[in-house]
């Protein structure tokens, strides 16, 4: 069964993308895990009597959100993370910021390539972050909000920076008016 399973999966491939290496076995053990550890919350949450709220607080998920998009940039993009991402990335170049730019490893495992691209990828990570925030909300409340809070603060502290750096930048950037641009150390008019 197993063999007919993979079978129909790499004729699908071959179909889906027939001149670019896709890996769409190992996207579905990926997808299968998210969904047995989704599964597993709820269960949990059911079996321990947890309540799960009818509709969030607002306050929760601007909170969430933001910690959402911190951690995710944080476990995909950061230098400090690099180690938990380099089994499944290889390092290509600093992207700024403290941010690095990675390549998947593609070394035969389909299973390591989309856990590459996941790890690698803020986008892809946040929804696994988003539920593991959110299920906090459900069976520790109060230390998740504290841990989202930490990580709401971060994120708007890297806006803050961003804004100071550019903000700098403009202000030394622009001449000033007794300092005119110079081309082979003659002043050039402005208009």
């Amino acid at each position: 069964m197993t063999s007919s399973v993979r079978g129909r999966l790499d004729r699908l491939r071959r179909q889906y993308a027939p001149h670019e290496h896709r890996p769409l076995d190992g996207y579905a053990v990926t997808m299968g895990a998210f969904g047995v550890l989704a599964g597993s919350l709820a269960a949990v949450a059911k079996v321990t009597g947890r309540e799960v709220p009818e509709r969030p607080a607002v306050q929760d998920v601007v909170l969430i959100s933001l910690a959402t998009h911190k951690l995710s940039r944080l476990i995909a993009k950061d230098s400090i993370t690099s180690p938990l991402r380099a089994p499944f990335t290889r390092y290509a170049e600093p992207a700024g910021s403290g941010e690095l730019n990675e390549e998947v490893r593609d070394d035969g495992s389909s299973i390591r390539h989309s856990i590459g691209e996941l790890v690698s990828c803020p986008f892809c990570l946040a929804v696994w972050v988003a539920t593991g925030l959110t299920s906090g909300l459900v069976f520790a409340p109060r230390l998740t909000r504290l841990a989202a809070t930490v990580f709401t603060a971060v994120a708007a502290s890297d806006f803050l920076q961003m804004a100071y750096s550019i903000s700098k930048e403009a202000a030394e950037g622009s001449p000033q008016d007794d300092e005119k641009p110079a081309i082979n150390g003659r002043a050039v008019a402005q208009a």
